[in-house]
């Protein structure tokens, strides 16, 4: 049986060792740990929607909508080999519709340019959001559980959007060698995520009743759980966790953070009182199940066939926490 075509290419890539790597969302921490552990072997070419990335020098930044035309001159100008497509815009950031524009017709238009500029290999940067919160989710959740969220709000299509055209690429178009990767909470210095912004607080507010058993990752090590893909590439879906988890209110504190009981019945109650205060930047309405519910995912395919395990373990994302409250204290 001959070799796959991708696998001429891939092989062509690697003798000269060197790759144009096309990062989107370089402007995040985590983007910003993965160009770091980039450049040097590879060419990087840094991308962002909110605002232009400060780079060394040598590495060209582009301040870009992506489902807007001019996206496309980044493309002409350089002949790009990989894409590690992180930039998302956060439920809290914007409407609805500013959203779906660019989380779902960007990552098409990206994956459009992609096919035709003759990219081989792509890294879709996901959420373990998409599988939705229930009190009906098995124990561990694998790679081919349902992607159920939507069931729960309307506020996640999006996510779950990017997830189903990613994977109709992976299958139509598998020049593109797509990564699926689905993280688990990613927490650390300079992440702006809900659930990092709510444990940086020191308030956090806990439904009455619930303590979901919750995964935390730390950023760098998704950080190189990226590196291992994209050195690897591997295309299918993979969750990206550790085999440990922690009840949500442990971690609360654990964290340094004072808990705010928060009624839970009627179950509307929590969403108004979100609402109410403002709070959806870190307990936003559309999130209040998965502080109810468990959402366990099964990390094993990506552990075994990458030969990943964290190096950082709950105390070593939990105390930055708390040393941050601490030098606040003392300041």
């Amino acid at each position: 049986m001959g070799a796959h075509p991708n696998t001429i290419v891939s092989a062509a890539g690697a003798a000269n060792g060197r790759k144009t790597v096309l990062v989107t969302g370089a402007a995040g921490s985590l983007a910003k740990r993965v160009i770091c552990k980039l450049q040097g072997q590879h060419q990087v070419i840094a991308v962002d929607f909110r605002n232009k990335v400060e780079t060394d020098a040598g590495m060209p930044s582009y301040l870009v909508e992506l489902h807007k035309r001019g996206f496309e001159d980044v493309f002409h100008k350089h002949k790009i080999d990989a894409v590690i497509h992180i930039g998302r815009i956060f439920t809290h950031e914007k409407t609805r519709q500013q959203r779906y524009n660019a989380n779902v017709l960007g990552s098409k238009r990206l994956l459009d340019l992609s096919l035709k500029h003759g990219v081989t290999q792509t890294i879709i940067h996901s959420s373990y959001f998409v599988y939705g919160a229930s009190a009906y989710n098995p124990a561990l959740l694998d790679e081919d559980a349902p992607l159920k969220a939507t069931e729960i709000s309307q506020d996640l299509v999006d996510s779950v959007e990017l997830e189903s055209l990613a994977n109709i690429y992976l299958w139509k178009h598998p020049s593109l060698n797509i990564s699926i990767l689905r993280p688990c909470n990613v927490l650390g210095p300079g992440v702006r995520n809900s659930m990092s912004i709510l444990l940086s607080r020191p308030l956090a507010p806990v439904l009455i009743g619930f303590s979901p058993l919750m995964q935390f990752l730390h950023v760098d090590d998704m950080a190189d759980a990226i590196l291992l893909a994209f050195n690897q590439n591997q295309p299918g879906i993979y969750n990206v966790a550790p085999d440990d988890y922690v009840p949500f209110q442990e971690a609360v504190t654990q964290c340094g953070c004072g808990r705010l009981p928060i009624p839970s019945i009627p179950p509307a109650l929590p969403k108004m009182i979100s609402n109410a205060l403002n709070w959806n930047a870190f307990f936003p309405p559309y999130l209040i199940n998965y502080f109810k519910y468990p959402v366990i995912l099964d990390g094993a395919l990506f552990r075994e066939k990458f030969g990943w395990k964290p190096r950082r373990n709950l105390n070593d994302i939990f105390s930055y926490y708390r040393k941050q409250k601490l030098a606040v204290g003392h300041s």
